[in-house]
């Protein structure tokens, strides 16, 4: 009598990574046993050279960048028009008009605590919002979405080329949320003059305008920025560049936070985005991006094409 042949598989270490950087294998393993019988006892005998491991990658490799296969500093989606510069100073202006409404509305009233207390919240609510709004065009829509579709699109290719954002051109990369912005501040502008209000749509208009350049710095190689943003950077004021790579890593559902990076930690071990997607998904049906084993357009091209000449 001879027994059926036995499989055992080990677990798949899914959307895993080695801290080190090499890659996750799964193993597949094959035991086969065979069984005698005679009249008088039941002998067994194991055949070990019937092991047989086969190796997998559980993670796609990433790919290295070619001369053919990467955007040039040159191409025009990286270059800023005169309309992106004319957005960018339009969202500017608003929030000057906005923080000199608190200004003066401080200097009239002899209040200086309540504006400040106000946007110190600002900037904190900032960075929660860049995180929401990060997470849903990071997992969910497509470049047809309306409205924010282009800023969809824009963000698929960044998880792609994550280095192309430092080459972008300021107002190239800071219009969209320059006009909305203005769409938002200005009529609050015109209508709500109270300094403590004033002082908190400021701040808060102010860091969600800028938060692209933030997320462009942390993407930056230290020795190439500014000493003030290196020091805003490690000091917490900004996102920093450690904290933002563990975004652009297996498995692509953290570090959505691109202000301060202050609620990182705080929204990633709460699961909240997770839970989200799980109401999301039971009551309307939508998987997100995240779900899912990454795409070739999420996998990482690393620029060392440059490197490879100089050597």
């Amino acid at each position: 009598m001879s027994s059926l042949t036995q499989h055992k598989y080990l677990p798949s270490f899914h959307h895993q990574v080695c801290t080190k950087g090499r890659l996750v294998h799964r193993i597949r393993v094959y035991c086969s046993t065979n069984t005698t019988t005679t009249s008088t006892a039941v002998k067994s005998k194991t055949n070990v050279n019937q092991l047989i491991i086969e190796p997998k990658l559980a993670k796609p490799p990433i790919k290295v960048v070619t001369d053919a296969n990467h955007p040039r500093d040159s191409d025009t989606s990286l270059q800023s028009t005169w309309s992106h510069r004319a957005w960018v100073a339009v969202g500017c202006t608003t929030l000057l008009i906005s923080l000199g409404e608190s200004i003066k509305g401080s200097v009239d009233m002899n209040m200086w605590v309540e504006p400040i207390l106000a946007g110190w919240v600002g900037y904190i609510l900032a960075d929660l919002g860049s995180g929401v709004y990060h997470w849903s065009i990071d997992n969910y829509g497509d470049g047809s979405t309306p409205l924010v579709g282009a800023q969809i699109e824009a963000f698929q290719g960044h998880h792609k080329w994550p280095w192309t954002i430092t080459r972008r051109q300021f107002a190239n990369n800071l219009h969209s949320l320059a006009r909305m912005v203005t769409f938002v501040v200005l009529p609050i502008d015109l209508v709500f003059h109270d300094p403590i209000f004033q002082s908190f749509v400021a701040v808060c208009a102010g860091c969600i305008m800028f938060s692209q350049q933030f997320h462009a710095w942390a993407h930056g190689t230290k020795s190439r920025l500014p000493p003030l943003v290196v020091a805003l950077q490690e000091s917490g004021v900004l996102v920093s560049r450690s904290q933002h790579s563990a975004h652009h890593r297996p498995p692509y559902n953290n570090n959505y936070c691109i202000v301060s990076g202050v609620w990182n930690d705080v929204l990633d071990k709460s699961k909240f985005f997770e839970a989200m997607e799980m109401i999301l998904y039971f009551k309307l049906g939508v998987r997100p991006r995240s779900w899912s084993e990454p795409a070739s357009e999420w996998i990482e091209e690393i620029e060392i094409a440059s490197q490879s000449q100089v050597q």
